[in-house]
């Protein structure tokens, strides 16, 4: 009995020896995977690529005539009255863009920041309109007359302006957030676009001198004047800028996906806003998609 106590006692203490000779199993140290682990993409780097989209241009030429008629009525009391007629209307057209874009991400973890620069081409991205308004303008403050006369100016203002978007550069800071294969962003910077702006009016002034007297009744009698035209305030002006620059801001929102290795593609929605060129506003918004490839 002994003997056979023995005999399992020093089995044991061989196999145990054996076993810890053996290299681990892959089932015990994590070697097999749970196949639904999140593939992580790499986004960091230098990438350039190109794209083309959809343009809707809303233009302001409201206020787009008041440096000509502040000239024309300069130093009278014509013009502060004239400075504020909303004389032609807001003018809607669209159009296709074509360009390319060149950035450098940076990431940390999940978080992408980007620095990205883009120029846009606007394939005829114009647009036009006129209007004209007339009204009377009776005593305009700041003008002195003798007593009892009223002065009545006839003012009508024929214009007609337009503007074209060409091209446009932006610089953009990007926010973005790595999905895996795909990566959302939204994205803010400054706009510089070349355009064409034109504009003119012209103008149309007469004047009425009404008197009233008091007879001797005691009546109080208005005579009608004789209606004049003033010909130092009746004329035309216009204005035209060609490659004029208009600088502004952007900002929007994208989406990228990582179709193979470094090569991906783009959608995304940019707004865009001037500051007026000759009291002309113009603001833009662009669809697009893209492909690009990142290094």
């Amino acid at each position: 009995m002994r003997r056979l106590l023995l005999a399992a006692v020093m089995l044991g203490t061989v196999s145990a020896a054996h076993a810890a000779d053996m290299p681990d199993l892959p089932v015990l140290r994590g070697g097999f995977t749970d196949g639904l682990s999140k593939t992580s993409r790499n986004w960091d780097g230098f990438y350039v690529g190109g794209n083309a989209g959809y343009t809707t241009n809303a233009t302001d030429f409201s206020q787009s005539v008041v440096g000509l008629t502040n000239f024309i009525f300069r130093d009278s009391v014509l013009q502060q009255p004239t400075s504020t007629w909303s004389l032609m209307n807001k003018t809607n057209t669209q159009g296709v863009n074509f360009g390319g874009f060149i950035g450098r991400n940076w990431q940390w973890y999940d978080a992408i920041l980007s620095l990205e620069g883009t120029y846009s081409y606007f394939n005829n991205l114009a647009t036009s309109t006129s209007g004209s308004n007339s009204l009377m303008i009776v005593n305009p403050a700041g003008e002195t007359r003798p007593p009892g006369i009223t002065n009545n100016y006839g003012v009508t203002l024929t214009g007609t302006a337009a503007a074209q978007v060409k091209d446009m550069i932006t610089l953009r800071g990007r926010v973005g957030w790595d999905g895996g294969d795909f990566m959302p962003y939204m994205f803010a910077g400054a706009a510089v676009g070349r355009m064409d702006v034109s504009r003119t009016v012209t103008s149309n002034v007469t004047l009425r001198q009404d008197s009233t007297v008091t007879d001797a009744f005691g009546n109080v009698i208005t005579v009608i004047g004789t209606t004049n035209p003033v010909p130092a305030q009746s004329q035309t002006q216009s204005q035209h800028r060609t490659n004029t620059f208009a600088v502004g801001w952007t900002a929007g929102l994208g989406l990228e996906y990582c179709i193979w290795d470094g090569l991906f593609a783009r959608v995304e929605y940019e707004y865009v806003r001037f500051s007026p060129v000759m009291n002309t506003q113009v603001t833009l918004n662009n669809a697009r998609l893209g492909l690009g490839y990142k290094f």
